[in-house]
């Protein structure tokens, strides 16, 4: 497809950029990057305390509740942080979209490979909290969620980063449906809650973020994981939402890309 030729042919110079966007975040600051790495693992650790300590909350099953929780959040903090920054990158470049000759369509990859920054530094972490509680993570699943991360994301800021920039109030709409998001997929409470509903445990299942946040987090786990349950039904049903979203995101980008110069 077109913007898959015109990404790789560009791949050099949207990661580049990316590099730049996520230094000139914190440029103003004495310390710099060091706030983009410090700001959401502060953010985890007073959630573990919270939920753990505060609010005695419990993990899935026998598995320490940092354990559990951890994975959880560090891939729902990247995909959050993605999907918002790069839904206004073509507001926030738009002096490349006015003044420049310039591949837009990888426009929201730079700001993806930003976010990416911090959000493997919270996998990593992750990572290295929960091997020192004996619990060392399966890496092929690991690299796997974080491709069906990846691919996710672009599917739909494809089509919510037309939306932003023809509809600057469509930002915010979709700053609360991020909130929504986060209380409705299992990040601060388990699937388990929801033994009693068979049917609405399969639709929560049935959402991307939640594949995405349980994947991660089962990876850690030895039991049956979201991403071969049920013969690898919720897989199906990812990568098919997943195709789905960046075809009609994919439209609507080539479609209303001419009037992106005039509105900015």
């Amino acid at each position: 497809m077109e913007f898959f030729k015109t990404l790789y042919k560009n791949r050099k110079i949207a990661i580049k950029l990316g590099k730049n966007d996520f230094r000139n975040r914190f440029a103003s600051t004495s310390l710099g990057t060091i706030w983009g790495f410090a700001q959401p693992f502060v953010f985890m650790l007073t959630y573990v305390i919270v939920f753990q300590y505060i609010m005695n909350t419990g993990s899935n099953g026998e598995y320490p509740y940092v354990v559990w929780f951890l994975p959880g959040m560090s891939m729902w903090m990247y995909c959050s942080d993605a999907i918002l920054t790069a839904s206004n990158s073509i507001r926030n470049y738009s002096y490349l979209v006015k003044k420049v000759v310039f591949p837009v369509d990888i426009i929201p990859v730079i700001s993806l490979t930003s976010s990416s920054f911090i959000g493997i530094f919270l996998m990593c972490i992750a990572i290295v909290i929960s091997s020192i509680f004996g619990y060392v993570p399966n890496f092929l699943n690991v690299f796997y969620i974080l491709l069906c991360a990846i691919c996710f994301i672009i599917a739909l800021t494809r089509f919510t980063s037309a939306l932003t920039t023809i509809v600057p109030d469509f930002a915010q709409l979709l700053n609360i449906l991020i909130q929504l998001c986060m209380w409705f997929t299992p990040i601060v409470w388990n699937l388990d809650m929801m033994a009693g509903h068979p049917v609405l445990t399969n639709v929560f299942k049935c959402s991307p973020f939640t594949y995405l946040v349980e994947g991660f987090r089962q990876a850690f786990m030895e039991n049956s994981t979201i991403i071969t349950e049920q013969n690898g039904i919720f897989t199906v049903v990812f990568w098919i939402i997943t195709v789905i979203i960046f075809a009609w995101g994919n439209h609507v980008f080539k479609k209303t890309k001419k009037d992106f110069a005039d509105v900015l």
